[in-house]
């Protein structure tokens, strides 16, 4: 590892929504050390000349799943063992990270294989991003993700623990945080993919939610609600949840409800455009199709009207869902833009706002923050479909170690 490295940025996006023209970066042991026009190289330290791109924070990725391959039928693959999924999550971390995707948080794994893929990356095992893992999802019998809606029983893709009261609830946070689990997740309401569930539906109650909340925060720990249908949004929000995921119908109240309660919305808009656009045709099965279809409109909607009332959106792609591919996670950002954002709000979503819901001291170009650096041909800040073209990316940092360059 080089401990001093110099990057001259002709341009440089600083992750709170700020363009910065001719500065240097200076990196010390994996920390941005000082950022500035003035900022100069020691006797020691290695420059890297990007005098004609864009220097920026890497993306981060608040919601995939890092070891589910975006097949449009997920039935196919529910007999991978334990040596499978590892291998698949490891191929798609590498691929994740070569996109410029330098954190990432997985929202679900079977056999908890998220966990041993983000210690593998620690170790240098494999490449692959920072991760932030929640372990196996809550979910109560007959919801979102439950084997008994249609699944075979021998295995869970989704990496779920059932739950059916609060103190179910309590126990299984408590397990999943002692297994290594950074953040809990929920399910709130059904999903899209579930077989014999509609997405609208409650899932969890607000008590066993909160119930959950507490053994998380008690640890320090963040949680997420899977929720698309307002009841189970409004539920997850007064159980003091720290983030709704998909959040396809979100009403005023709910809007007053996060804005009250700092929750931030991640919206994944990918995962229902490329069910919506595959359609049957291409395999997916016919009731996420219809699901998806029900619920595009509604999605879009909301994130429009959280976005202007500012609620904190961070970005986030459930990659792993139908046709929904690793390696792809900066499409959510073209979607995000055509949904009403501008190409900068996108970037801070997927740079600082996304670091903030995963606690990571990264996300910004600042002193005293971790090195995870993106270079990129063009300027992202007046057209996303820079970061979209990997043949753009000059190079991935991650810790200060220089992960693909060209």
């Amino acid at each position: 590892m080089i401990v001093s490295l110099l990057i001259k940025a002709g341009r440089m996006i600083d992750g709170r929504g700020k363009i910065h023209r001719d500065v240097n970066i200076l990196v010390e042991d994996g920390i941005i050390a000082e950022v500035g026009p003035s900022v100069v190289a020691g006797p020691d330290t290695r420059v890297m000349d990007f005098s004609e791109s864009t220097v920026m924070p890497g993306l981060i990725d608040a919601h995939l799943h890092i070891t589910s391959t975006g097949d449009p039928d997920p039935l196919k693959k529910l007999r991978m063992g334990v040596p499978y999924a590892t291998l698949v999550g490891a191929a798609q971390a590498k691929n994740t990270l070569e996109a410029g995707v330098t954190a990432i948080r997985d929202a679900g794994a079977p056999f908890n294989a998220a966990l041993d893929l983000k210690q593998a990356i620690i170790d240098g095992l494999i490449p692959g991003p920072r991760m932030v893992v929640s372990g196996q999802g809550l979910s109560i019998t007959g919801g979102h993700g439950d084997p008994a809606n249609g699944w075979p029983r021998h295995v869970d893709f989704l990496g779920r623990r059932p739950v059916d009261s609060p103190d179910d609830a309590r126990k299984a946070a408590r397990q999943e945080l002692a297994y290594g689990a950074d953040c809990i997740k929920m399910a709130a309401t059904g999903g899209v993919m579930s077989m014999g569930t509609d997405h609208t539906v409650r899932g969890l109650t607000e008590e066993e939610m909160r119930a959950a909340v507490e053994e998380a925060r008690n640890r320090k720990k963040r949680t997420l609600a899977h929720a698309q249908g307002t009841e189970g949004i409004k539920n997850a929000i007064r159980a003091g949840i720290d983030s709704i995921e998909h959040g396809f119908w979100i009403d005023d109240e709910a809007i007053e409800m996060m804005l009250d309660n700092d929750v931030f919305l991640v919206p994944t808009l990918t995962a229902v455009h490329r069910i919506v656009e595959a359609g049957t045709e291409k395999g997916v099965p016919p009731h996420a199709v219809e699901k998806a279809r029900v619920g595009q409109q509604a999605h879009l909607e909301s994130f429009a009207k959280a976005l202007e009332r500012g609620v904190k959106i961070a970005m986030g792609t459930d990659a792993g869902t139908p046709f929904n591919i690793h390696g792809e996670n900066a499409f959510e950002l073209k979607l995000m833009v055509g949904a009403g954002m501008t190409p900068m709000q996108a970037i801070v979503a997927s740079t600082s706002l996304a670091a903030e819901i995963l606690d990571l001291d990264a996300g910004v170009v600042e002193e005293g923050y971790l090195a995870d650096l993106l270079v990129v041909d063009g300027d992202p800040s007046e057209d996303v479909e820079h970061l979209c073209d990997r043949d753009n990316i000059r190079m991935v940092m991650v810790g200060g170690e220089v992960k693909v360059e060209k």
